[in-house]
């Protein structure tokens, strides 16, 4: 899915949720009124979600104008003005919520992933997300995270092969996975195999293996599975590092030498952004 099919789908299913069959509170203002808003940050933080923002009111009043004074990526600050909204006050009303939803949720993941991003700035690796998404959203945050400075994992279960556990179990052994992956897999696409132990590392690259994630390995035995690796099978093997990564550690696990680190939390470990739509007085336009 395009991301613009992505931002009118998510959108429009947002907006049936919240409005339903129609917003009651709205009809207590005339139809007629046109009003102007601005919507003001309460935190430091990295924009995102701009493109989902407007959607929400150009779907229910396509004549509404929104002029912003920061864009997607930019550092914001406390109470910067982000953008100002003008149109008519009904449709502003009913899609204030669900604009100001898709800011503070996308902004969350762009500004940790940026916290991460700099966090190992001077390494040679970098932060990579995962499928631990909120349901229905996964472009959308998969978007914010590159806001944020990270890099897409796979979208799907469709555009790429990661061999895990229960798959290397079902398959008989991490041989006959990557045999069967290597003869399945799209052009374009990836394998990538999860390992566990050294054991597991050298039967991977011994079959074969160009990209290996290690799992729960701790500092040490990273360092020792990028040497053993670089050993096996030279630079051309990419090994990324997952599980338990904080902040606190971020950058120690970068130093070993690994090539990416892939964090759930940055998609569902998240602190909304607190941003505030006010209408300026009864200002008719």
């Amino acid at each position: 899915m395009s991301l613009a099919n992505a931002i009118s789908s998510n959108v429009k299913l947002a907006l049936a949720e919240d409005v339903g069959a129609g917003d009651l509170t709205a009809l207590l203002v005339p139809c007629e009124k046109k009003l102007k808003a601005t919507v003001v940050s309460r935190e430091d933080t990295i924009l995102c979600g701009t493109q989902w923002f407007e959607t929400c009111f150009l779907q229910l009043a396509p004549d509404t104008r929104i002029h912003w004074f920061a864009e997607d990526g930019d550092v914001v600050y406390a109470e910067q003005k982000i953008c100002e909204v003008s149109g008519h006050a009904r449709p502003l009303l009913t899609a204030e919520r669900t604009a100001l939803n898709f800011l503070q949720t996308l902004s969350a993941v762009a500004a940790l992933t940026r916290r991460y991003v700099d966090a190992i700035s001077g390494t040679k690796a970098v932060i990579v997300d995962t499928r631990k998404t909120l349901p229905g959203l996964r472009i959308a945050q998969k978007y914010a995270v590159k806001c944020g400075g990270g890099i897409n994992h796979r979208y799907g279960l469709y555009d790429g092969i990661l061999i895990k556990e229960n798959h290397i179990i079902a398959a008989g052994g991490i041989k006959q996975a990557l045999m069967c992956a290597q003869k399945i897999v799209p052009s374009g696409s990836f394998i990538q195999i999860e390992v566990e132990t050294f054991d597991e590392l050298r039967a991977a690259l011994a079959a074969g293996a160009e990209m290996v994630l290690l799992d729960n390995f701790s500092l040490d035995n990273m360092r020792e599975a990028v040497v053993l690796t670089r050993q096996l099978a030279g630079k051309n093997v990419v090994l990324e590092a997952s599980g338990n990564i904080t902040l606190n550690n971020v950058c120690a696990v970068a130093d070993t030498g690994i090539d990416r680190i892939s964090i759930g939390s940055l998609t569902k470990d998240i602190k909304a952004v607190d941003y505030s739509m006010r209408f300026l007085g009864s200002s008719v336009l």
